[in-house]
């Protein structure tokens, strides 16, 4: 087994769910006693956070540069990023580390690609959403044309990640908001729906949505299990 290595905090609510995805689907696959070799390291989101509202990505360039060296040097063989937005930085990531990056975004258009679908949408941070590093991954690589929703909409998804959920707050009533913003962008074509932030799943799952609905984490986290057992 290959030992996964996972940059955190961001937010550790997160990070939490992914060491637990990572660990159920090890012993799913495995069974008995097995649980995951894996090393994480993890930063405060605060620093992140901060530097993300400055819109200085090569200082996050570097942190997340760092954060791979020190998972390589504690005896890592891949780096997960746990959120979809730093994702931003995967590209200083490959060309500063010797270990390969599994991007969420890769993994997130297989199983939207396995699933036939060619109309979805993204929620997410308003990086991810009105950046085009996600997105471009899920057009030129799978073919999937994907909307996000409109100013306002992409407001009140940023708002509410970053003074709720990354918190630990979850309210009914913000549940209440994203499931609106969902069914207008469904009334749009949409015929799945990605949670492109790893918080997200702490307030939306698939029981609360008539089409699929892609939880990123966890086919992040899965994707990462399968590559430590091949």
């Amino acid at each position: 087994m290959k030992t996964i290595g996972l940059i955190g905090g961001m937010s550790w609510e997160s990070s939490r769910l992914y060491y637990e995805l990572i660990n159920k689907k090890i012993k799913s696959v495995l069974g008995g006693f097995h649980s995951a070799k894996s090393v994480m390291i993890s930063v405060d989101f605060d620093e992140i956070a901060r530097l993300q509202s400055k819109n200085d990505w090569a200082a996050l360039d570097q942190m997340m540069v760092k954060a791979a060296g020190q998972l390589e040097s504690a005896g890592a063989d891949m780096v997960l990023v746990c959120a979809n937005t730093m994702h931003l930085c995967s590209e200083a990531i490959i060309k500063n580390s010797r270990l390969p990056l599994i991007h969420i975004a890769e993994a997130t258009g297989e199983i939207i690609k396995e699933n036939s679908l060619k109309k979805v949408a993204l929620l997410g941070t308003k990086f991810t959403m009105e950046k085009d590093f996600y997105k471009d991954i899920l057009t030129s690589d799978f073919g999937i044309e994907v909307i996000i929703p409109d100013t306002k909409a992409r407001d009140s998804v940023h708002d509410i990640i970053y003074k709720e959920l990354v918190l630990g707050e979850i309210k009914d009533s913000s549940r209440e908001i994203y499931l609106n913003i969902i069914d207008d962008l469904i009334s749009q074509g949409a015929e799945g729906i990605i949670l492109g932030c790893t918080e997200i799943p702490l307030l939306i799952s698939n029981k609360d949505v008539d089409v699929p609905v892609f939880n990123t984490a966890k086919i992040h986290a899965e994707k990462a299990v399968q590559l430590a057992l091949k």
